[in-house]
């Protein structure tokens, strides 16, 4: 895990609705996996952010909304 995707996973993981880290947990494992290969793109990750999305506490889906859409800017 390089340091944006520890700084990312941490920022999720904090905002996990209790006893279902390690639902998110798995789906960070596979999203870096993607990442290191070359193979996570937007498409990809419009298929996994309703995932997590279910995973967070209510409070916190805005906020990584805003985070998610900033990755996605940044993707090809």
């Amino acid at each position: 895990m390089n340091e944006g995707q520890q700084r990312f996973y941490d920022f999720i993981m904090a905002r996990v609705k209790e006893g279902k880290e390690e639902e998110v947990k798995a789906i960070l494992d596979e999203n870096f996996k993607r990442q290191l290969e070359g193979t996570f793109t937007k498409e990809y990750m419009a298929e996994t952010a309703p995932k997590m999305i279910m995973l967070l506490r209510p409070e916190c889906v805005e906020e990584f909304k805003k985070a998610a859409e900033h990755m996605s800017s940044q993707l090809k």
